[in-house]
């Protein structure tokens, strides 16, 4: 803004010594033709300038409303660029926002992340608990069952071993029956008779 002011400055003196240099031009022409300053010079002179004041108070008052519109302009300018600036503060508002939004959001999900994390190792340790649990189980069922077998062949057998041996006995002593009763067949002919109808003879 300074730099057009003074531009706009420069440019009126320039008009200005134009228009000084013209009306020297216009007096020694004058100067030229004659040896005397008429009058008519004199008025010529004062018409001259007038009208150069009158144009110099024009161009100031073109240059005062150029200003003014320059000055209007950059302010309308200034006042857009405050909008604009607003704009971008706006944004990184939201921007920052955003940032905090996403940053709490990753904090969420960290925190789901351990939390799973830590649930799934206790559901581990648990599963594992209970397979040495579920093998306890199963070792004490098989040593039982291999106990109670074992013991119950234990048991058949000493019963089998008994068993056998009253049996044993039992046929030693039908035996010793049957020896008595061919020994009195010898003597007895019914008795005979009968041991021969049971093919015991």
């Amino acid at each position: 803004m300074r730099a057009e002011r003074l531009g706009g400055e420069a440019m009126r003196w320039g008009v200005a010594g134009c228009l000084a240099a013209l009306l020297l031009g216009i007096a020694s022409l004058g100067w030229a033709q004659g040896p005397g300053f008429a009058q008519e010079d004199r008025d010529r002179l004062i018409r001259m300038e007038s009208t150069l004041q009158v144009f110099m108070q024009q161009v100031d008052k073109r240059f005062e409303e150029l200003r003014a519109d320059v000055d209007k302009r950059f302010e309308q300018l200034d006042k857009r660029f405050e909008q604009v600036d607003k704009r971008f503060e706006q944004v990184d508002k939201r921007m920052e926002e955003l940032r905090s939004d996403m940053n709490k959001r990753f904090e969420q999900v960290d925190k789901r992340f351990v939390e799973l994390r830590e649930d799934m190792n206790k559901r581990f340790e648990e599963l594992i608990t209970f397979m040495w649990i579920l093998a306890g189980i199963f070792t004490a069922l098989v040593v039982a069952v291999i106990g109670f077998a074992y013991w119950d062949r234990r048991t058949i057998i000493q019963r089998a071993k008994l068993e056998t041996i009253e049996e044993l006995q039992e046929r030693g002593k039908l035996r010793a029956i049957l020896e008595a009763m061919r020994a009195v067949a010898a003597k007895d002919s019914n008795m005979a008779e009968a041991l021969r109808r049971f093919n015991l003879l």
